[in-house]
């Protein structure tokens, strides 16, 4: 089978690898030459971890290509669009233009009985316009939401926990269960459904993680204000099976490409359905996991006297999350901006995140170095919780620093160690 992958973004690129990984013959298409450029030279043009490698083997075997011409679509029997879907500026609501863009390119290009296949997330609805467009040409069209966790991405797609297909005839389920054989034969469940529920599928679960997130912060909240401990309170109600542990990690909040968009899309496709009523609790969601971040920049203000005006702070992380680059909408990124901007001396370090993050913010200062960004500095706070910022010891960490403050943004230490290394620790949500 000869497939297509429009748009060789995060999505595209893993996608496009993944199943050329799997055995297909696959043209990945952008519009983007520097990009493609990268991409045929097997170079990822952003950090994923294990994406090298199958991009590596794909290549050689000749079964992944890459081009900027979408007329070398034609030919392909099945065509994923993973174009990108940003807030659009001045608005909550998703911007489209892309994937229109992308399937009115492809709609020369198709034959009877192809296949177009959405992956990106859009506003329900979405599909059913693009049907219109893409049924005249003979061909079909699917709906295929992504799961992927930025991270674990190429793992997620090789072996997802669940395959979701919009579809409104059986060939398209027929087509779809070929390009996932491999899954389906390992047990992987399917979700055969309409455009409309397959549509919402991704919008809903981010936004149930998100609320659970937010959840747990709002509690932090509490807890700061009472004197409880919200890890323990995480670690009790986490017992209960109906809610469980994970995603119940109070902290500086949830950022990244996804989850803040997706819900302030879902939350303005609800509006416009009418029923804006039914969502508006997401609004709060949204405030709670902002609110995050002042709390983080108001504990250092307090740290350091009342004002970190001159003094040196070594932020540790820029990344939205450990494992990836990616800084779009970065709570740690926001952080160091927000400190930098009441007069903070703000050096921050991540293992792979500098290069966007100095791109979109050139008058923080980086060090890729850990030890040189920690050294002299008045206080330290971690906000990206890589495993390398985890695994700091509190004695040899405090024999570099200029002063033992520490603000744990993610509650990943021990309160106990870091204090009785002398350290003044405040975490969110911990006495």
């Amino acid at each position: 089978m000869r497939i297509s992958v429009i748009g060789c973004g995060y999505l595209g690129a893993v996608h496009a690898s993944a199943m050329a990984e799997l055995g297909l013959d696959v043209i990945g298409i952008d519009v983007d030459e520097s990009k493609i450029a990268r991409l045929q030279a097997a170079e990822p043009p952003f950090f994923e971890p294990g994406l090298p490698e199958i991009l590596a083997t794909a290549t050689a075997s000749g079964r992944l290509t890459f081009s900027t011409d979408i007329a070398d679509a034609k030919g392909a029997t099945v065509h994923f669009v993973a174009v990108g879907t940003p807030q659009k500026p001045g608005s909550h609501a998703a911007d489209l233009r892309f994937v229109d863009a992308a399937v009115e390119a492809l709609l020369p290009h198709l034959n009877p009985g192809d296949l177009v296949v959405g992956k990106s997330t859009v506003p329900v609805g979405t599909a059913e316009r693009l049907a219109a467009l893409v049924e005249p040409t003979g061909a079909s069209l699917a709906w295929n939401p992504e799961f992927l966790r930025e991270g674990f991405a190429v793992k997620d797609t090789i072996e997802p926990d669940r395959l979701v297909y919009g579809v409104r005839d059986d060939h398209a389920v027929e087509v779809l269960d070929q390009v996932y054989r491999v899954a389906l034969e390992a047990g992987t469940p399917r979700i055969v459904t309409d455009y409309a529920t397959a549509e919402l599928v991704k919008v809903a679960a981010n936004a149930f993680l998100a609320t659970k997130i937010s959840f747990i912060n709002a509690m932090a909240e509490i807890a700061e204000v009472t004197g409880a401990d919200v890890t323990q309170l995480a670690d009790a109600i986490g017992h209960d099976a109906r809610i469980g542990r994970r995603f119940l990690g109070a902290g500086v909040g949830f950022g990244g490409g996804c989850l803040p968009k997706d819900i302030r899309a879902f939350t303005a496709r609800a509006e416009e359905l009418g029923k804006g009523e039914s969502v508006a609790f997401l609004k709060e969601v949204d405030s709670i996991n902002l609110r995050r971040r002042d709390r983080v920049v108001d504990l250092a203000i307090d740290a350091l006297g009342g004002s970190v005006n001159d003094r040196k702070i070594a932020v540790l992380g820029v990344a939205f999350k450990p494992h990836s680059d990616d800084v779009r909408d970065s709570p740690a990124l926001d952080v160091a901006v927000r400190l930098k901007g009441l007069g903070a001396r703000v050096v921050a370090t991540d293992p792979e995140g500098i290069e966007n993050a100095r791109a979109r913010h050139p008058q923080l200062d980086y060090n890729a170095s850990l030890d040189e960004t920690l050294r002299d500095a008045d206080l330290v706070v971690l906000v990206t919780e890589w495993p390398e910022f985890r695994g700091l010891d509190p004695v040899a960490t405090g024999e570099i620093v200029a002063g033992k403050r520490v603000i744990d943004g993610r509650n990943s230490y021990d309160p106990a160690a870091w204090r009785a290394a002398g350290w003044e620790y405040r975490g969110l949500g911990r006495a």
